[in-house]
């Protein structure tokens, strides 16, 4: 799928808040999984997972599972214009996310990566 992500694609699936919100997350951090993704934006476990879904599908994120955790990250195989923008975008606006990088920095009961 992402062979065929073209810039259309792309910013259609980042055209609401809490997908992107969602991306630069896990473009700053690598890998999070639902609850922490969860805790950083106050949102409900529905409504995450249908988001992560959507990026997914769009082949912008991939996902493994770990026990009772899923953990998603950018998809390996994701152009590097694609990683450009989000890293530029990421850096041009790092107190739009400031709140939900705190949340995300206090959460207690983090799971903890093997991988």
């Amino acid at each position: 799928m992402t062979e065929l992500l073209t810039p259309t694609l792309v910013f259609k699936a980042l055209a609401d808040d809490t997908r992107v919100r969602l991306m630069l997350l896990i473009t700053r951090e690598t890998e999070l999984c639902v609850c922490e993704l969860m805790c950083a934006l106050e949102e409900s476990q529905p409504k995450i997972s249908r988001h992560l879904a959507q990026l997914r599908s769009a082949g912008l994120l991939a996902d493994r599972r770990q026990g009772q955790w899923v953990y998603y990250r950018l998809h390996p195989a994701l152009p590097d214009w694609v990683h450009e923008m989000l890293q530029s975008t990421l850096a041009a606006n790092r107190f739009w996310l400031s709140q939900e990088v705190q949340r995300l920095q206090v959460m207690h009961d983090r799971p903890v990566r093997c991988c």
